[in-house]
């Protein structure tokens, strides 16, 4: 596992420069203003409709009675509000994996490639579609899996290990893959991904974990309900920045793996008849 924790080492070091901290705030921008306008458009009447949900629940109306819940509404408009937040943090996770993936990834990708492998050659085997297509592929399944473990996410344990395991699949898949779409050969990314699945899946439940940190972000907001505006574009930068640094780990893993498949810190690469079989010298980085 040494490759695995010296590359986020140097995806770290990396993470502060100005540079990078300057990119964090483009999707922050974006993201920011579409969820701001969302919740002025939807929050009141989101609330409204999972607060008429709840009471339909007679086992909350049994708890609100037991405990002496004062608030308006009951436990259920208690509990309304942090449902709604429950249900739209999955979303600008996602939203936000995806802009950061299509948007950063390419640049920080050749910030990694210039710094520490400027003799690899990019082969390009990947396109902008291909690209595409194999997020929207994982999202979907991603957005699959969430919507089946929902019911878990109300027992306290599974709510902080279910939803990072799903985002940490999902981001292994999405970022593992666009890290070497520009310098990889398609027969050398098919190699390295197999080569290096788990590795890379443990990289991305690791970044599935880091990006567990915002929801106590949610959580003060839904306690301090006056800095809500302040907490939602911190919470989202917090995510911009894990997916950031998740982006930089699987760069500096990625292309080390290509660099050591090709013999070299990035000279010519094998014809693809001559790539060494899944785990021969691959495995070496693992």
């Amino acid at each position: 596992m040494k490759p695995v924790f010296d590359a986020f080492a140097r995806a770290l070091a990396q993470a502060f420069l100005p540079r990078v901290i300057g990119l964090t705030l483009l999707p922050l921008a974006a993201m920011t203003a579409l969820a701001l306008l969302l919740g002025w458009l939807w929050w009141g009447a989101a609330v409204a409709w999972m607060q008429a949900a709840l009471q339909g629940w007679p086992v909350l109306g049994w708890l609100g009675a037991r405990l002496s819940v004062q608030a308006p509404g009951g436990l259920a408009g208690w509990l309304a509000p942090l449902f709604v937040v429950m249900l739209a943090m999955p979303v600008i996770v996602l939203a936000t994996l995806a802009v950061v993936s299509l948007w950063l990834t390419p640049v920080l990708t050749r910030l990694v490639a210039e710094r520490r492998f400027p003799r690899l050659q990019r082969l390009q085997g990947a396109s902008l579609a291909s690209s595409i297509g194999w997020s929207a592929g994982s999202l979907a399944v991603a957005v699959a899996a969430l919507a089946v473990t929902l019911p878990l996410w109300l027992i306290p344990p599974l709510v902080l290990i279910v939803p990072p395991l799903i985002w940490g699949w999902l981001t292994y898949r999405v970022m593992s893959f666009d890290a070497l779409a520009d310098h990889a050969s398609a027969d050398e990314r098919r190699a390295i991904l197999k080569a290096h699945r788990w590795p890379l899946l443990a990289i991305g439940v690791l970044c599935g974990y880091m990006g567990a940190a915002p929801g106590v972000v949610w959580a003060s907001g839904l306690l301090f309900a006056a800095l809500f505006v302040v907490l939602v574009p911190l919470a989202i930068w917090i995510y911009t920045f894990v997916f950031v640094l998740s982006s930089l780990w699987f760069a500096h893993y990625c292309l080390d793996a290509l660099a050591r498949l090709r013999g070299d810190a990035g000279g010519p690469p094998p014809d693809a008849a001559a790539l060494p079989p899944a785990g021969a010298s691959i495995t070496k980085v693992s």
